[in-house]
């Protein structure tokens, strides 16, 4: 039986306001860590999360920032954490690549994903692929966006 997420999951940031600024420290011109996600509203049939962070403001389309899978189902994934399994991002690499945009303010969304069991997926996976093991899986999702504009650029 396919499953279509029915549940908004309530995504925040302690890091940064929906629609606002991420701070330095997330970004290429800082720490270049993961900022913290608390996530609300967990479907209490909830086995695994997944998360996607994308920018669709790249200039060669869709940067992948960050791809993760099979997260325990917590309430706050911490700053420079490492939560589950990582898939490949757009520069080629597992884990988190800070946001760098070349020029002007470029959009960062955050998607978690409430699913409702562990995904059978490899390391170094594509985000197609994630996308794909997801499909009837998910319970709940929800969207948080930040923005970030390199000074100077």
């Amino acid at each position: 039986m396919a499953k279509t997420a029915t549940r908004q999951l309530e995504l925040s940031s302690p890091a940064f306001k929906a629609d606002g600024d991420i701070p330095a420290r997330y970004t290429c011109d800082g720490e270049g860590i993961n900022p913290p996600m608390h996530i609300g509203n967990l479907p209490e049939d909830v086995h695994t999360l997944a998360l996607i962070v994308e920018d669709p403001d790249a200039p060669g389309g869709t940067f992948d920032h960050w791809l993760v899978w099979n997260i325990q189902p917590v309430a706050v994934i911490h700053e420079h954490a490492n939560p589950g399994i990582s898939g490949n991002n757009s520069a080629g690499k597992t884990g988190y690549h800070p946001p760098c945009p070349p020029k002007g303010s470029h959009r960062y969304y955050f998607h978690v994903y409430a699913l409702d069991r562990e995904l059978d997926l490899e390391p170094g996976e594509s985000k197609e692929s994630l996308q794909k093991a997801m499909k009837s899986h998910i319970l709940a999702e929800g969207t948080i966006m930040g923005r970030y504009e390199r000074q100077g650029k």
